[in-house]
């Protein structure tokens, strides 16, 4: 099986704070960050956990005809990252204390013992973070 088979891609209107915000708040690690200038970022590549989304630039330099939430002022997708039950709690706590906006707090779901919350980043995105592991 593929490793980072799936990839979601966001678009950012600032992707420099977004890369910065997202490794404070949902501990993401830069793996490669294509900078054209200070504040020119166009493509960059982010670890959360086991995964890797994939970050461009809304001005118009990105490949893609994507739009930011806050362009569009609704997001019609989301991510939903697997956290160990044991990270779960302080993984909710660092988001918030980050000043992620909580959507559904983190609690105890109806269905395969999953322990889940979701937010927004401050670009309008939305992150579920939770215990959830389809198929298992």
């Amino acid at each position: 099986m593929l490793s980072n088979a799936i990839m979601p891609y966001l678009t950012y209107d600032d992707p420099k704070g977004a890369i910065e915000w997202l490794g404070k708040a949902f501990g993401a690690e830069r793996i490669d960050v294509g900078d054209e200038g200070e504040d020119d970022i166009q493509h960059a590549e982010l670890k959360i956990g086991n995964g890797v989304v994939l970050l461009t630039a809304t001005d118009g330099g990105g490949a893609l005809p994507m739009r930011s939430p806050q362009q569009t002022s609704f997001s019609s997708q989301g991510v939903f990252v697997r956290i160990e039950k044991a990270d779960i709690d302080a993984h909710y706590e660092r988001a918030v204390a980050a000043g992620a906006e909580v959507l559904y707090p983190l609690q105890d779901m109806g269905y395969y013992d999953s322990r889940e919350y979701t937010c927004t980043d401050p670009e309008g995105h939305l992150w579920s973070f939770g215990t959830y592991n389809p198929g298992k």
